[in-house]
């Protein structure tokens, strides 16, 4: 198993030795951010720089070429400015999910309002009840039925924090809080690592998560 603290402190001292002033931000976000990583979770990094020219992206794509576990590497790079008009609705989880390793995108909260953090759900609602469907009439792909429940664990943090103002990260801690239907639901995505998904089982996953977006969306009201 990837030693992750070992590997971002090697991974930080070379950004900040390449780019020196010009990097405002190193973070650290998904599975490994949250606590959760198993060997085959991607390293997640987000990276920020006062601005972000072609150039830096291919003097980053050199440096995390060096890196050990480049295959895993993947995440976020943007300039500051960029970062700060983002779409609240994704800057919500962004935030939030974030690990701080080198300097702080604390300038981002005072951006998110409560409207945005509803906006946050309906949009991730909307955008699983579209490829539900289109999934199950077009692609009949068992992985991106997985992606989709992927997805509504972090509809359900954005749902639950606009409810209580708690932001929960880990999934084990997010199901003995949730409603029966949506702690059933994330309990189910441990059927997605059977070898193989049989058609009955993909229809009942799929109906579950189409009805379950749907309620979501016809429930949230902007």
């Amino acid at each position: 198993m990837l030693e992750i603290e070992v590997w971002m402190k090697c991974f930080t001292e070379k950004l900040r030795a390449a780019f020196g002033e010009k990097l405002e931000f190193i973070g650290l976000q998904g599975s490994y951010g949250r606590g959760e990583a198993t060997e085959s979770s991607d390293i997640d990094v987000v990276v920020i720089f006062s601005e972000l020219a072609m150039s830096d992206l291919e003097r980053y794509k050199d440096l995390i070429g060096e890196m050990p576990h480049r295959e895993k590497i993947c995440g976020f790079v943007s300039g500051r400015n960029e970062l700060t008009n983002w779409d609240k609705a994704d800057l919500f989880q962004f935030y939030h999910d974030t690990a701080p390793y080198f300097g702080s995108i604390n300038h981002l909260l005072p951006l998110i309002n409560r409207s945005d953090v509803k906006r946050a759900v309906l949009l991730g609602a909307c955008n699983i009840y579209h490829m539900c469907s289109h999934n199950f009439l077009h692609e009949y792909d068992a992985q991106i039925l997985r992606s989709l429940y992927k997805t509504s664990f972090f509809v359900m943090i954005a749902e639950h924090f606009y409810e209580t103002g708690d932001f929960i990260k880990k999934k084990s801690d997010l199901i003995p809080l949730l409603p029966e239907e949506e702690r059933k639901l994330l309990e189910s995505m441990s059927l997605f690592d059977a070898p193989i998904l049989d058609d009955d089982r993909f229809k009942e996953l799929s109906k579950n998560m189409l009805e379950w977006s749907s309620r979501l969306i016809q429930n949230t009201k902007i």
